[in-house]
């Protein structure tokens, strides 16, 4: 009777686990799915086609430079660089796209809690697949931050 109720208790506590593995992220009532992103290498940037400074708007310029943006593969692929240095990586999301506007987020990742880090700094490219090339549409830039445990 005792390994009956273990037998029960173990097959019980499995199906709980499995229940909750396959669930599908809340998306909210009328809410859209987010939008998947889809990593893609960046091209050198003499094969790579300027975006105008007209269709690129940053949420938070601290510096004077315009950020940069580019195109690769006939537009459907959307280029910029990112910044981190020292413990801090970063990394694209593509947060929204539609008729008017692609919207990507740069996400610091910095380790928590903070440690030894070094004092450099480095700009790289981060691309991105559009499902439509860009064309005309407006092209902008948020940046967030994220705390993530240290390794």
């Amino acid at each position: 009777m005792k390994r009956l109720h273990t037998t029960v208790g173990a097959g019980m506590l499995l199906l709980a686990f499995t229940a909750c593995a396959g669930q599908q992220e809340d998306v909210g009532f009328g809410g859209q799915p987010p939008v998947q992103t889809i990593p893609v290498d960046p091209k050198p940037e003499q094969e790579r086609t300027p975006v105008p400074d007209n269709l690129i708007k940053a949420a938070d310029q601290s510096g004077t430079n315009a950020p940069r943006v580019w195109t690769q593969d006939g537009g459907s692929v959307v280029v910029t660089e990112g910044q981190e240095g020292g413990c801090s990586k970063v990394r694209a999301e593509l947060a929204e796209e539609n008729d008017q506007q692609v919207k990507l987020v740069l996400v610091n990742e910095t380790p928590e809690p903070p440690g030894i880090c070094t004092m450099d700094l480095r700009h790289p490219p981060l691309a991105l697949q559009l499902a439509e090339p860009l064309d005309q549409r407006t092209v902008v830039l948020e940046e967030r931050d994220v705390k993530v445990p240290r390794n």
